[in-house]
């Protein structure tokens, strides 16, 4: 079980991470300034295994590993959208950070609530509710269970 942090539609990786932080030189440095546009509490609230659940088109604009590179960092579970910038979907496998479409979940969830995902499933549940969602390929779940593409090379 983790909490859900939620965002709106069309949530940008300036948004996600802004480009003056993109000069600092590792992730650990980069990630307490995670949505610091959109939340400024989000970095210190959010715990590992918690969730980012958002709208339509999520991790739009410029193609910047950074941007789910903190979010991994963070502890985030996994990102949960109606539909992701085809860009940020793949940086997102790359680094071994779960990207899942739902296009039910978040009409009908709100802020802090808990919810639990079945990758293997295909489900979310949150309270009494199950969600269907995108059940991943076999390989694309390999390589996330390995920490990533360039990980999962190595094996």
């Amino acid at each position: 079980m983790g909490k859900i942090f939620r965002f709106y539609k069309d949530v940008d990786t300036d948004q996600i991470i802004a480009s003056q932080y993109l000069l600092f030189p590792t992730i650990d440095e980069m990630k307490s300034h995670t949505f610091e546009s959109l939340s400024a509490t989000f970095a210190a609230d959010v715990k590992p295994g918690d969730f980012v659940v958002a709208d339509e088109n999520f991790g739009c604009g410029s193609s910047r590993e950074q941007a789910p590179s903190v979010l991994k960092a963070l502890g985030v579970k996994a990102v949960v959208a109606k539909s992701f910038a085809r860009i940020f979907y793949r940086n997102a496998i790359n680094i071994g950070l779960p990207v899942i479409v739902c296009k039910d979940l978040y009409d009908n969830v709100e802020e802090g609530m808990e919810m639990e995902l079945s990758m293997e499933n295909g489900t979310i549940t949150v309270g009494d509710k199950v969600f269907e969602c995108t059940k991943l390929p076999a390989k694309m779940q390999s390589i996330l269970d390995q920490g990533g593409l360039i990980a999962s090379l190595d094996n």
